[in-house]
């Protein structure tokens, strides 16, 4: 008789056991991992120098024994850097501007896959099939124009090459701006390969105006009249501090372009790496980025500055066949523009 009762306690607390196991399991998140974290995580990350400042004290505030390492740059600087890093990976996160750019360094290096938290409510598309790029944020790109040269504009892409637009416009180089380089592939792919708006533009003596930054610049200053394809967020940022500029979406779209940010399959510190990118689609981070005059990765936040996602009139796109010519691309319109 103790032998029998003896057995059937042990029967029933292998039951109590498994099936506390299995709540635990069941409880689990997809995203990073519970344990409290702790080192480092290296992230590189292009502009704007507020966010990612703010991205930083958000997160450490969150993992209090993690410190971020971070490095700031143009989405060319990034992708220069990690190449001559090539053979000792350095980073764990890596951010860029340009969504056909995260397509292609994902052709090319290791990433991990993984299911963060709030990634359920982003935006169709924004994140890819491997589940290992995440359009945390994105800009469009518009025609930024100055108000002390134009009272108003709304200008179609086609219609900057009229004759009364001669040498007032400007253009980033987009061999320097992943953002413009996109654009010009999406739309050369939404037009059939129809140059003929940008070689009309060609003729009224369009300038290359540098990067994004500097391309801007040419404009608020009166340099030029209108920028073409010019990043909204830096528009948007600049008519709150007062310049004499204004920005519309011209109305056959534009493109908007998802900012992929990923980890490193070769990431030291793969845990916080998940981590930071489960951060970054958090409550707080997505109002940071609308904060920032950029369009939030999730759906379900909106911004009050700026026009948001469904009130942006976009070309028809294939981010594959983008990322395959971007480049043969940009690289015609400079050769147009000399």
């Amino acid at each position: 008789m103790m032998k029998k009762w003896a057995g059937m306690l042990l029967a029933a607390a292998s039951v109590l056991v498994i099936a506390g196991c299995g709540g635990e399991q069941a409880a689990a998140p997809q995203g990073s991992a519970q344990k409290e974290l702790s080192g480092k995580v290296v992230v590189y990350m292009p502009s704007p120098k507020g966010l990612n400042k703010a991205y930083v004290k958000g997160f450490e505030n969150k993992h209090k024994n993690v410190k971020v390492e971070l490095f700031e740059g143009t989405t060319g600087e990034i992708l220069a850097r990690l190449a001559t890093e090539k053979s000792n990976p350095v980073a764990d996160v890596v951010v860029l501007a340009s969504w056909s750019d995260g397509l292609a360094f994902q052709d090319k290096n290791k990433l991990v896959s993984f299911v963060p938290a709030n990634s359920e409510k982003m935006h169709e598309g924004w994140s890819n099939k491997e589940q290992s790029l995440f359009g945390t944020s994105a800009s469009a790109m518009g025609v930024i124009y100055n108000k002390k040269a134009f009272a108003t504009l709304d200008a179609d892409w086609g219609e900057l090459a009229d004759a009364k637009y001669n040498n007032v416009l400007a253009i980033p180089d987009p061999l320097k701006s992943g953002s413009c380089k996109d654009f010009l592939a999406g739309y050369v792919y939404a037009t059939d390969s129809n140059w003929t708006a940008f070689e009309g533009m060609a003729k009224n003596n369009m300038k290359v105006a540098g990067a994004n930054k500097a391309a801007l610049e040419a404009v608020i200053t009166g340099e030029k009249g209108i920028l073409v394809a010019g990043v909204d967020y830096n528009a948007y940022e600049n008519i709150k501090k007062g310049e004499p500029i204004d920005i519309y979406y011209p109305k056959s779209g534009t493109v908007i372009n998802p900012r992929p940010a990923m980890v490193l399959e070769s990431s030291k510190n793969q845990a916080n790496a998940k981590a930071f990118v489960e951060y970054m689609l958090s409550d707080e981070a997505q109002k940071m980025v609308a904060d920032a005059y950029l369009l939030p990765g999730r759906k379900d936040i909106r911004s009050e500055k700026r026009k948001n996602v469904d009130e942006i009139p976009v070309l028809k796109t294939d981010w594959l066949w983008m990322s395959k010519n971007s480049m043969t691309i940009a690289e015609k319109l400079k050769s147009l523009l000399k």
